[in-house]
């Protein structure tokens, strides 16, 4: 047998992304032939929407099966035995629309959800085709009908028609109707649009999280949540979140599920936590001491700058800086973060110290952060090579307090005549 590397593949047998032979063949509108992997890849992964070769706009991302090419390519693989170069076998034929919307359909059906919800799992992840075809054909609708209407589901037993066992966890419709709906990567235009038909959608998360019995439903709801806000900047998606909404972010991050659900979590609360009520409900949530347990453990570099982060906006409020200080490992892992993370991490640690002294530096405060080494830090950071915004900061906090700090053995003598008399 020879080395297909060795055999000169006819060019418009090759596909234009991958240069390799296509194994099966599809066209856009604008004419030209890919191969279908690498051609979902490029709209659908990489959230492309031109033409790879001609550039053009695409409008239309229905992709045609070119069966003569197809036919063509197998009939030189037939021809080529000897060279090394194996039979292309013939693609499996995509789900087609129609049969989406009939599995859609049966959805309507108590006794036929369940087999409709698998059927419909495996198909979305088959591939982005799918994808595309279950959101354009209006799949989210009936998806986020099942969940608004998860009471009805979630209370079935192992032996009822809606649910059953996988590794001794109760799967409900709910549960398969949320898995879908995140699998589906909806666009910005469909997660928007989820919001839009379904205004209390987030409430409808907020409650699967509640009554969800197993962490996959969590991390799918909360990935869920995340994509949604992101995808609607605005302020009028954060501004009416609830107390259970925080409290459920909360407690994601103290079960901390996984790591990807931890980062989502986190990244929704610097969202909402833009508005300073939502600093507020966050704190009340006991979000703070969540945070900080998670600073105390974590040796991740992005997972520590994020927490910082939010732990930055949350001490922007006085519930927040209220629940910092109640921790006993609050203001120490803090500043003890400082150069031992980032350049953006120290910054946020720097900002979080700059509002505990300005708002709430009384005399027990100020003295714990000489005790525990804040001010030592602080003094470093006006030392070494760092942003000057962040010096400015630490320049701010050491001369509040510079009375009370002034003869501390930490500060060296040269930065003295940097604070008032």
């Amino acid at each position: 047998m020879g080395d297909p590397k060795n055999v000169e593949v006819p060019s418009y047998f090759v596909c234009p992304i991958s240069l390799e032979l296509m194994k099966d063949p599809v066209t856009l509108h604008t004419g030209i032939t890919y191969d279908r992997d690498s051609i979902e890849k490029w709209l659908f992964a990489k959230k492309n929407n031109t033409c790879p070769v001609t550039k053009q706009v695409l409008l239309d991302v229905d992709l045609t099966p070119n069966h003569t090419l197809r036919r063509l390519i197998q009939s030189w693989c037939t021809l080529n035995p000897l060279s090394g170069v194996e039979r292309v076998p013939t693609p499996r034929t995509p789900i087609s629309k129609p049969e989406i919307v009939k599995l859609l359909k049966d959805l309507k059906y108590p006794k036929l959800q369940m087999k409709s919800l698998k059927r419909l799992k495996v198909i979305v992840m088959e591939n982005e085709a799918n994808k595309r075809s279950m959101e354009a054909v209006g799949a989210v609708d009936y998806l986020a009908y099942i969940l608004s209407n998860q009471n009805n589901v979630t209370s079935s037993s192992p032996t009822g028609e809606d649910s059953d066992v996988e590794g001794f966890e109760l799967v409900s419709t709910a549960d398969e109707a949320l898995s879908i709906l995140y699998h589906m990567q909806l666009s910005q235009t469909g997660l928007q649009g989820l919001l839009a038909k379904n205004g209390d959608f987030i409430q409808t998360l907020t409650s699967v999280m509640q009554r969800a019995v197993n962490y996959e439903s969590r991390t799918y709801a909360v990935m869920l949540l995340k994509s949604i806000i992101e995808a609607t900047p605005n302020m009028q998606v954060t501004s009416s979140l609830k107390a259970a909404f925080f409290i459920e972010l909360v407690k994601i991050l103290v079960d901390q599920i996984s790591q990807k659900a931890t980062k989502a979590t986190l990244k929704i609360l610097i969202n909402v936590c833009l508005l300073g009520r939502n600093r507020i409900r966050a704190a009340e949530a006991a979000a703070v001491p969540a945070l900080i347990d998670i600073l105390l453990d974590s040796s991740d570099r992005r997972l520590s700058e994020m927490v910082l982060l939010a732990l930055d906006m949350l001490c922007q409020c006085a519930e927040g800086r209220s629940e910092l200080l109640k921790h006993g490992a609050g203001l120490a892992v803090v500043s003890k973060k400082i150069f031992r993370i980032s350049q953006v991490a120290s910054d946020r640690a720097v900002r979080i110290l700059y509002s505990v002294a300005k708002f709430s530096g009384n005399t027990s405060v100020v003295a714990e952060m000489l005790q525990i080494g804040a001010v030592g830090k602080l003094c470093l950071v006006l030392q070494v090579d760092c942003g000057s915004k962040m010096k400015e900061k630490a320049v701010e906090i050491l001369k509040m307090h510079a009375r009370v700090w002034n003869n501390s053995s930490c500060i060296p003598s040269n930065l003295i005549i940097s604070y008032p008399s």
